[in-house]
């Protein structure tokens, strides 16, 4: 069977130039479709689901915290927490003042010029020791006293395990210098010494305290035997001597 093709070569470009049209309308109108479905959907999820969820959660949120707000004593349960919550960070930092003894034994002066204490007081915030204390031998036993706590030094180990020495005291001062009658009717000299101790004496970073004082011996934090005749009653005003 013989074919013969009567349409000019012109023709037959023009028609597959309107095939290819075609498809390129049609491409594009699905294209266009595709794209207004996905707005579409995008805008249903902002302000539809979106807006659902947010009202869902806004009302569960209402619910619990009416709920909580109802509990009997909130407030202090809220308040006991917290604190707990903070108790391990407030004992690891919490200064140590226990190793205080440990300088009263360290600072003591032999013999016969031996001090006893009536009263003492550390200031956390100034870094001050003060010591109302009266001493038998009078001015002479405070001077010793004054330059044996002069002459205290603290050693220890720093966070990172080092070994550290440093002066216990410093600002050395003295006042309110007296004579008074002791509770056996003794004439006694009273007076208060204070001093600026170095931070490392009570902080917990400083591990393996000790205090020394040249032949005075060694006070560590394991000392547990403090001699309970360096304490005792404040001295009473002398009647009819200056």
């Amino acid at each position: 069977m013989i074919e013969i093709n009567l349409i000019p070569d012109v023709k037959l470009e023009l028609i597959r130039s309107q095939r290819a049209r075609a498809k390129v309308v049609t491409f594009s109108i699905l294209t266009g479709i595709i794209s207004i479905a996905v707005v579409m959907l995008l805008a249903f999820y902002v302000y539809g689901v979106q807006n659902i969820r947010s009202a869902l959660y806004d009302k569960t949120i209402d619910e619990e915290f009416s709920e909580l707000s109802s509990a009997e004593d909130l407030d202090k349960s809220l308040t006991i927490q917290n604190q707990l919550s903070k108790i391990s960070e407030l004992h690891d930092n919490k200064n140590l003042y226990s190793r205080f003894f440990n300088v009263l034994v360290a600072i003591m002066p032999p013999a016969p010029n031996d001090v006893k204490i009536s009263s003492l007081e550390v200031d956390s915030d100034s870094k001050t020791i003060s010591i109302d204390g009266q001493a038998s031998n009078g001015y002479a036993a405070l001077e010793v006293f004054k330059k044996t706590i002069a002459g205290a030094e603290i050693k220890y180990e720093d966070s990172e395990g080092d070994q550290q020495e440093t002066i216990l005291a410093s600002d050395i001062s003295t006042k309110d210098v007296s004579y008074g009658e002791d509770s056996d009717g003794r004439k006694v000299l009273r007076f208060t010494i204070s001093f600026v101790y170095d931070e490392s004496l009570f902080s917990p970073k400083s591990k393996n305290t000790s205090v020394f004082i040249g032949t005075n011996g060694n006070v560590t934090d394991s000392y547990v035997g403090i001699p309970k005749n360096i304490f005792t009653d404040p001295a009473k005003d002398l009647t009819g001597e200056e």
